[in-house]
């Protein structure tokens, strides 16, 4: 008897919650917008003790999610153009959560400092700054976390702060003999293309994360459009000077760009309609007004900013 009526409590609970569950469902009041993107209700640091020896699985996890985060941002705008120097118009407000997660679990997670030391400026520079002190607080003899420092301060044009990491790192014993040279060309420098192009090329070399290296290669791209347009530019001016008139399209000045030289000995790209593209494939554009030729921005990869 005693055994029925357990039973019978044990059933009519359940049906008292299968009930509920579907009338707080039906009912449910609308969440508000961005709700999705709230702050996480645990902080990595404060789950630290309790996650029975499972530090790097859940780093992992955290890195993983804040990769799949930051992609269906972009998926929810497929129509916006990425612009790896800004990305406040995706809004990831969790992406610096995730990630500071990631090496409250694992400290020495190099590759999470690297992927928000390239990625974070675009959305907030003093959280980069943030997640990479946080990182030489825990790897104090890791001179690759003072080269990201210094880049951060590089992109927000603070060559003087960029110049003492970069001196900060070349002290470290092991550190690349570039470091000293970085700091130098911080102090006489700090804005030119080729400060820039030392800067993209070293993170090419020493990126550890496959989106790391992948904005480097893009922004060493942009440095080689750059160059190219300064080239094409130049024919321009001159092709105006001596025909009084700017050239019908880029297509007429080609024989003189076969005398150009490029730096580093490159070649002009040129497609099968006899236009010069960019390094991503895209023609360069001609605005007749101004004789300029310039990146074509609905079409170009290449970043515009």
């Amino acid at each position: 008897m005693k055994t029925m009526l357990a039973v019978s409590v044990i059933l009519i609970g359940f049906a008292g919650v299968f009930f509920l569950s579907g009338f707080i469902e039906k009912n449910r009041p609308p969440m508000p917008v961005g709700y999705e993107d709230e702050d996480l209700v645990f902080q990595g640091a404060k789950l630290k003790d309790f996650s029975l020896g499972l530090n790097g699985l859940i780093a992992d996890w955290y890195w993983m999610q804040s990769l799949q985060y930051l992609g269906g941002k972009f998926a929810e705008k497929p129509d916006a153009k990425i612009d790896v120097n800004d990305l406040r118009e995706f809004d990831p407000k969790l992406l610096y959560p995730l990630l500071d997660n990631a090496v409250s679990f694992d400290p020495q997670f190099y590759g999470v400092y690297e992927y928000g030391a390239v990625v974070l400026p675009a959305i907030d520079p003093a959280l980069a700054v943030k997640i990479i002190e946080k990182g030489i607080e825990n790897n104090p003899k890791e001179w690759r976390l003072y080269n990201q420092l210094g880049y951060i301060f590089w992109t927000q044009k603070d060559y003087a702060r960029a110049a003492t990491a970069y001196e900060n790192a070349a002290k470290i014993e092991g550190a690349s003999p570039l470091m000293k040279t970085m700091a130098a060309k911080m102090q006489t420098e700090g804005g030119s293309r080729e400060t820039a192009r030392a800067i993209f090329s070293q993170m090419f070399e020493e990126a550890q994360d496959t989106k790391t290296r992948q904005t480097a290669e893009i922004q060493l791209l942009k440095l080689d459009a750059l160059d190219e347009l300064d080239a094409i530019n130049s024919v321009l001016q001159s092709f105006k000077q001596k025909n009084n008139r700017c050239a019908g399209d880029l297509r007429e000045i080609l024989p003189f760009l076969a005398n150009v030289k490029l730096p580093a000995n490159k070649d002009f790209r040129i497609d099968n309609n006899k236009n010069p593209v960019d390094p991503g494939g895209a023609p360069y554009i001609l605005d007749k007004q101004n004789c300029t030729a310039q990146l074509d921005r609905d079409k170009t990869t290449l970043p515009l900013n």
